[in-house]
């Protein structure tokens, strides 16, 4: 499931006992929203996924605006030493520059393929903060630009066989757990990412057997559509 955090009210709740407010901004990206605006005091980002873009660097990233915070982390970037080589800072740099373009077309994909998803006859429910039922729909229309790249469907015959059929039947869609790239990416949480999590636990949160996993790129969505539909079956 994907659960939308209302950054705002996060920050005026946590001020008032003094304390600071970190945000993982890594699936939005500041392209789509920017919680130091939010009155966030600290925002994090695996720069791995969208601000790198390509898939061929590790990195993170954190911000804050206070310089008081900003010394006590360089102090502690120094203390530990934990760097980037200069070729990954050139990565992200040349990803960043980009950014806008790609989660802009990313986002305008999702949305479509959001669409078809939600009208698949063997689709059941589909997780995404651009339909106005989602949960989490208003406040995304509050603090963020678009409605994100990420995607996660369940089908009608919520079976690990099901969904193994599915994963292993796409042709655009690369079978792996990250995000945030060109390329649109497919995985399968109940095996993957919360595969050590027990059946039970896992259904609490909405992570069935066929729950699966999309991370939206820039290819035409016309082609990535006929290739879900071709899955999907």
């Amino acid at each position: 499931m994907l659960n939308i955090v209302d950054i705002a009210a996060v920050c005026t709740m946590a001020k008032k006992y003094n304390i600071l407010v970190c945000v993982d901004n890594t699936f939005a990206s500041p392209y789509l929203q920017t919680p130091l605006d939010l009155g966030a005091d600290i925002v994090i980002h695996s720069a791995t996924k969208y601000l790198g873009g390509h898939s061929d660097v590790i990195h993170g990233a954190v911000i804050v605006k206070d310089k008081t915070l900003a010394d006590s982390l360089y102090f502690l970037q120094n203390a530990c030493g934990a760097v980037p080589g200069p070729q990954d800072c050139f990565l992200i740099l040349r990803g960043i520059k980009t950014l806008h373009i790609r989660v802009q077309r990313a986002c305008e994909n999702a949305e479509k393929i959001a669409a078809f998803l939600k009208s698949h006859p063997k689709v059941a429910t589909v997780n995404y903060p651009g339909f106005t039922e989602h949960k989490g729909h208003e406040i995304a229309k509050k603090q963020m630009k678009l409605f994100g790249a990420m995607i996660s469907f369940s089908l009608k015959e919520d079976s690990l066989t099901a969904a193994h059929k599915v994963l292993s039947a796409t042709h655009l869609f690369a079978l792996a757990e990250s995000l945030g790239g060109v390329e649109s990416l497919i995985g399968h949480p109940a095996s993957m990412t919360h595969g050590s999590i027990p059946l039970e636990e896992r259904k609490k949160t909405g992570v069935v057997d066929s729950l699966i996993r999309l991370s939206i790129g820039i290819e035409d969505v016309e082609d990535l559509i006929e290739d879900l539909k071709k899955a999907i079956g």
